[in-house]
């Protein structure tokens, strides 16, 4: 059995969504060992509802050590499900390879630094882009520099708006988060 630990920030709906995807077989040999936030968020009761372990470490000084102490040892591999800390580079290369974050664009564009929510569809939109998506890729020292593992995207209609472009990227990464976990986990 391989023990995820997801990061959050927010709400925690792809979170739910990877609990669901666990409990009916669409992620395979895998289970939640902990859910860490690093604010109070509605995303710790969703864990807590599922009886999975939680823990908020606030963001400050100490907050990478912290961070690192939490992890559990035997955790095969971290998931970014709407987290929003930069992690230390040291972070990253400890864990490198079995950290992995979704992503509300079609990277290479659209990431790096502030590239998060509403900002990166307001981007898409001033840029023209006629499409956009989703990308599940592993974390590295560089804001959203890692090798792709999953892409998934959808036209961009003259109509779309920040919010529209958000429900259109959501459903997307509903869609590859799930598929990606699984393929990492079980290749």
């Amino acid at each position: 059995m391989n023990n995820i630990t997801i990061l959050i920030s927010g709400s925690g709906t792809n979170l739910q969504r990877i609990i669901d995807c666990i409990d009916n077989g669409e992620i395979r040999n895998a289970k939640v060992n902990l859910v860490i936030a690093d604010r109070e968020c509605f995303g710790l009761e969703r864990a807590e509802k599922h009886n999975i372990p939680t823990q908020l470490i606030k963001r400050g000084k100490d907050f990478s050590e912290n961070l690192e102490k939490a992890i559990p040892e035997n955790t095969d591999l971290i998931v970014l499900a709407g987290f929003l800390s930069i992690l230390k580079p040291e972070f990253c290369q400890k864990w490198e390879g079995k950290i992995i974050n979704i992503h509300p664009a079609l990277l290479p564009k659209f990431g790096g630094k502030g590239m998060w929510g509403h900002h990166v569809h307001n981007a898409v939109i001033e840029a023209g882009e006629t499409e956009s998506g989703a990308t599940v890729h592993f974390v590295t020292s560089g804001i959203d520099e890692g090798e792709i593992i999953l892409q998934g995207k959808f036209e961009v209609n003259k109509n779309d708006t920040a919010e529209t472009l958000a429900q259109k990227v959501h459903q997307i990464e509903y869609d590859i988060f799930p598929k990606a976990i699984d393929l990492v986990l079980n290749k």
